[in-house]
Order: structure tokens, then C-alpha cells, then sequence
């Protein structure tokens, strides 16, 4: 029988915004699953104006969360890329931005008790098989998503939903660097293929004749650059151990240039046909670490600061994202951690 209609909450997670279902609320079976959220997010049509996605890959995403059975984690989390203009429903890729809503979606739909006035809950990341713990705000047992932390590209404060990363090297291409190299030449132009939680391709920006600086909207106005981006992300799938991407959400496409305003490094990025408003947060883990990497692009063109824990300004387009990594004795990243912040918008049935 058709699913028509499902309990959903809708929530911002960082700079995204999707549907969060218990996932036996959907349907068993991938296809009948795949088939209703894309009636629910209004896919495929560029204006999604027959459902509940915002027409922008940011805004077409679903969390299907459900209590975990493995040993001291609290909930696997299934992230969903629902596209916007193609009927594709994708798990190829994680969601750093809508794993900041998972835990107080945890909480609420009461996966996860809450503890005192902080609540930490340790979720499984499906897609890659890693484990992130977010600390979310429960004063009282309840939880707030009022509070004083800001984020760019979100208006206004929020409570913070700090979130730490750990073994997130290789996650989805089964090595930090799967082509066994710090630089790889791609059609005349040296890149970093590297994959520290989201799989990317880091180039500089100069390299392929822009600076940098420019916004979202040149960008995804200039077909010229995107056409051969994409050629590049094509001809890397099979190095990243990604096979065939031309229908895949990953991997995501990251121009470098030198910081602006006392970061660690400017970043344009595509995911991977779209520009970013901002950065994903992986993606942003992603790029810090290739900043760590000797002879990479990004390491030319990058300021970093001194110490085994540093705190990396990733500069985009409506501000920074700030990732603190901690290295080991080898110079390695041991783990990562970012702050985003969540907010509930919607609780009850949608419709498909």
C-alpha cells in the first residue's frame, strides 16, 4: 500500500533545513521510502512548489533517526539527499549540518532521556559508519533551543549544539587520501582528493581562473567554470573509490584561496553542482585538513596557526566556520569538533 502520509518534525539543522522521521514511520522497502519523500519534498521540480522543499538542495534533506542497538551509542542516524530537480533520494553522503537537529530530535521524540541541564547523545552515522556526540541544552529535562550561540549564515542566536567527530578519515572513500597522494594532477589542474568525513576535491581557485571571492549567484551563474569543475569531479570518482558519480551527490567540489578577514583559509564550494551559501560542515572538516597536508593546494595558500590543537577559520561566503581539530604525535587529525545550532519548526504529519 502507498504511504500517503507520515509523522515528521521539520527542524533546522546548522545552515540546512529538512524533515526528521523515526524510521519506522517510513516505509520499509528503499523504493516506496525513496517514492514518498520525494512526494513530500515536491521532487523533481526546480520550484519544489508542490511540497515542502525550500527549491534548494539546502533545504531538501530528511534525518531518519531510530533508537541504536550498538553498545554505548544512543541512535543511528540515515541521512537523505532528496534532489531537487531529479527524482533521486541519495544516502552517498553525510549531513553535518542536519546532524545538529538528530539529538534534540533524539530527545524529543524520547529515543534519549535527558540529563540534567546538558544532554550528550552519541549517534551512528549510518551513511559513513563513524559516531558523532552532540551536546545538546535539556534545562529542566526539556529541551531549549533558545540561547545565545550564533552561527553564519543563520539570523539571530540559538542554543548551542556543540559536536564533536572522531575516525571520520576515509569515511566514505576508505582512506584520508584515497589516491595515495597529497596532489594529484586532474585535467591540468593539482588537486587534493581527500575525504576526513565528506568526500572532496580541494583545488585553488586561481586554478581555474577565478579568485576566490566571488558570491553564490556569479558562481552559479558562470556555466564555463561549473562545466569544467565538473569535468574534474567526473574524471576523480574512480580514484576516490567513489565509482561512476555523474548521478552521485558526492564528491563535492572545494575552491581555495588565501583568507580575507583572519581566518585560516577562503573557500568556495560546490555541492557539487550548486554553490554553497555557506559550507557543509564535513565539508569543512574536509578542507581544514587538507590545509594540514604538506604540498597541497590548500596548504599554499592557507595561514595556520601553531600547536596540536588548532582552531581552523574556514572562511565562505556569509561568513566562517570555525573547526578545531587535534592532532596526534604523527600530525594527524585524531578528531574534530564544530559548534552549530538547531532550532524546531514544525511538529506533526506531512504528506506525500
Amino acid at each position: 500500500m502507498l504511504m500517503t502520509s507520515a509523522p515528521a518534525m521539520w527542524m533546522r539543522g546548522g545552515t540546512s533545513k529538512g524533515g526528521y522521521f523515526l524510521r519506522d514511520d517510513l516505509p520499509a522497502e528503499t523504493a516506496a521510502r525513496d517514492a514518498f519523500l520525494l512526494a513530500v519534498m515536491g521532487s523533481p521540480d526546480p520550484n519544489q512548489i508542490d511540497g515542502m522543499g525550500g527549491a534548494d538542495p539546502l533545504t531538501s534533506k530528511v534525518a531518519v533517526v531510530s533508537k541504536s542497538a550498538r553498545d554505548g551509542v544512543d541512535v543511528d542516524y540515515l541521512f537523505l539527499q532528496v534532489f531537487v530537480d531529479q527524482a533521486i533520494v541519495t544516502d552517498a553522503q553525510n549531513c553535518g549540518n542536519i546532524l545538529a537537529g538528530v539529538g534534540p530530535f533524539a530527545i524529543e521524540r524520547g529515543l534519549v532521556a535527558a540529563t540534567a541541564d546538558e544532554t550528550n547523545v552519541s549517534i551512528y552515522m549510518e551513511n559513513t559508519g563513524q559516531i558523532a556526540v552532540a551536546t545538546v541544552q535539556t534545562p529542566g529535562g526539556v529541551v531549549t533551543y533558545a540561547g545565545d550561540a550564533k552561527i553564519d549564515g543563520v539570523p539571530g542566536a540559538h542554543a548551542p549544539v556543540p559536536l564533536e567527530f572522531r575516525d571520520t578519515a576515509g569515511s566514505s572513500c576508505g582512506a584520508l587520501l584515497p589516491s595515495g597522494n597529497a596532489v594529484d594532477i586532474v585535467n591540468g589542474v593539482p588537486v587534493t582528493l581527500i575525504d576526513n568525513g565528506m568526500p572532496c576535491v580541494v583545488m585553488k581557485a586561481v586554478d581555474v581562473g577565478i579568485t576566490g571571492t566571488e558570491d553564490r549567484d556569479w558562481l552559479d551563474a558562470n556555466t564555463e567554470l561549473k562545466t569544467r569543475i565538473e569535468a574534474i569531479r567526473l574524471a576523480v570518482g574512480e580514484r576516490m573509490n567513489l565509482g561512476d558519480v555523474k548521478e552521485k551527490s558526492v564528491p563535492k567540489m572545494m575552491l581555495v584561496s588565501p583568507p580575507r578577514n583572519g581566518g585560516a583559509v577562503t573557500v568556495r564550494s560546490f555541492i557539487p553542482h550548486r554553490a554553497h551559501a555557506t559550507i557543509g560542515v564535513l565539508g569543512a572538516v574536509s578542507v581544514a585538513t587538507a590545509c594540514l597536508i604538506p604540498g597541497s593546494p590548500a596548504a599554499e595558500v592557507a595561514d595556520i596557526p601553531e600547536g596540536s590543537r588548532k582552531t581552523l577559520s574556514v572562511e565562505h561566503p556569509t561568513g566562517e566556520m570555525s573547526c578545531v581539530l587535534e592532532l596526534d604525535e604523527s600530525g594527524a587529525v585524531k578528531s574534530a569538533a564544530l559548534l552549530r545550532t538547531a532550532r524546531k519548526l514544525m511538529d506533526g504529519v506531512v504528506f506525500g
